[in-house]
Parts: C-alpha cells; structure tokens; sequence
C-alpha cells in the first residue's frame, strides 16, 4: 500500500531534523515542501539541510532553481508529485517537509488548471513591477480581475504580478481559473488513511528564541557572503528569492543603508512575525494533523511509529 508522510511546521521548529530521523526509520526520502529552499543560491540563510544532512538520506528538490526563476506552487506540485512516484516505485516512503502551507494543500485539495504562463508574459509583468510597483498592477486586475483584486492587498507584489500574468495570458481571470480544481493527487491517499500527518508545534517563546539563535548562527555561517553573491546578480527585487527573510534587511547593509546589527534586529522581528503567521494559518487549515510537541519530539514520534 502507498504511504506518505508529510511534515509542516513554522520556521525553525526542526522540520529537517526530524524528517532525517523518519527516513532512517522506515526508507524514506525526503522532498522539499519549502518555497525558498528550492532556489539554488541562497543555502545558508533559507536554512537548507546541509551537504552532510542531505548524505544521510536522499533529499529531493533542494537547490534545484535558479534564483532568477519564479517558481509557482503549480510548478512544485507537478516537480513533487514527480519525486513522490519515484520515491513508490522504488519501494520507499515519500517525506514531504517545509513551511509552505499551501503546497501541501495543494496536493490535498487539489490544484486549478490554470495554464502555462507564456514567458515572454512573464518577462514583462516582472519588469513592470519592478519599475513601475506592485499599485499600478493592482489597479489593472481590478478591471479584469476585481475578485482577486480584493483578495490581494496592493503591496503584495508576487501573488499580484502572477494574477496579472495568468490573464495577459490566457485571457481569464486566475479567480475564474480557480473554481476549476481537481482534486489533489493525494487526496485518495488521505481518504484512505494512508497520510501521516505531522505539524511541529513549540510554545511561542521558545519558538521566538529558536529563530533569533538560529539567524545568528546564519551570520556566523556565510549568510552575508550568500546575499552579496546574490545581490552581485543583479535580479529584479520582485522575484521571490529577493525577499525571503533575511535577505532584503542585508542588502540594505550591504548597499550602507543600515547598520549591520539593525540589519540583524530587524531580520529576527520579521522572522519571528512570519513563524507566528505560520503558527496560526496551520492550527486553522489543519486542524485534523497530528500536533507534535516539539519540546519532546522523540517521544512523541514513538508513539506514532513504534
């Protein structure tokens, strides 16, 4: 019988860690339910499995994007599915991990047909938002689009130039796209009860403190070296990569807009919002995952699979 076992979780709960330790338990190999951990240039400060972790078990879709690429949920889905099948037919257990929320429900709840973007659309609409801001986007959807228009807030740049994209391109609205899903491909397993269904959970406090201890070691770590390499690029600052924690506040550093300490102190606020976001969107969308208590992670998992 197929099986699977997916790990969700805030920043820094020990998501990695624990999947390492399943994948010895019962031949698993784990794949990548991260949106920054996918990108091939930022290892250090997205916080991906070292070289020495990835040699333990295998580890799948890990640094395999070009950061210059924006890399849609759509795309993770049909690249994870991909890995999962592979992972079957080898006689092993697919460990899906990360903090994406909806990649999971993606592939639970099922994904909307919505079309290949052409790239030379693509190419435009990014460029647009970076010269001219995320607003003026916004105020084209709300013409053809004023569903998703008021769903989005005006600042959010990435979800606005992908609604943008999707009509330049198809000529139909992404929120009229959307009301046509599938189900998703794991949806017949989880039916079945044949999903584990983990979600790491820490009290707040302990929480904020691991995120704080673990950006410094960031720093410690080359994080600095990573961002200056990739500011050296030269991309466009809508691309995802370009604002996944951490990095916006270090270019500012970099550039000698910011101190290197407020750099730091400003890294760890946002970082700790986003875990206190990420808490709260999994205790919502998740209410039937089995909730691990992280201070006690290894009894915890006894019991499940011992």
């Amino acid at each position: 019988m197929k099986q699977a076992i997916l790990i969700a979780g805030p920043t820094a709960s020990g998501k990695s860690a624990l999947s390492i330790d399943l994948a010895k338990r019962v031949d698993g190999i784990v794949i990548n339910a991260d949106s920054m951990q996918v990108y091939k240039d930022l290892r250090v400060i997205t916080a991906r499995p070292s070289v020495l972790e990835e040699a333990i078990v295998p580890h799948k879709m890990y640094g395999v994007i070009d950061g210059a690429e924006a890399f849609s949920v759509m795309d993770w889905a049909k690249m994870a599915m991909d890995e999962v099948n592979d992972a079957w037919s080898r006689g092993c257990t697919p460990i899906l991990v990360g903090g994406t929320g909806m990649y999971f429900k993606t592939l639970l709840d099922g994904m909307a047909l919505i079309p290949d973007v052409a790239p030379k659309v693509r190419e435009t609409v990014r460029e647009e938002a970076e010269k001219f801001g995320s607003q003026k986007l916004h105020e084209e959807l709300a013409v053809y689009d004023p569903v998703s228009a008021a769903r989005l807030a005006p600042g959010d740049s990435q979800r606005i130039s992908r609604a943008v994209e999707v009509y330049r391109s198809s000529g139909k609205a992404i929120s009229d796209w959307q009301k046509e899903t599938n189900p998703g491909p794991l949806a017949a397993l989880d039916r079945e009860g044949a999903l584990t269904k983990l979600v790491l959970d820490w009290p707040r406090d302990e929480l904020y403190r691991r995120c704080d201890l673990r950006f410094d070691m960031m720093l410690e770590a080359g994080a600095l070296d990573e961002v200056q390499k990739l500011l050296d690029r030269s991309l466009s600052s809508t691309l995802p990569l370009m604002k996944s924690l951490g990095v916006p506040s270090l270019i500012e550093y970099l550039n000698g807009e910011l101190s290197l300490e407020s750099a730091r102190e400003q890294s760890k606020t946002q970082t700790r919002r986003f875990a206190k976001r990420q808490l709260t969107w999994f205790r919502n969308q998740f209410p039937d995952w089995k909730r691990l208590n992280a201070q006690y992670l290894e009894s915890e998992v006894d019991k499940i699979f011992i």
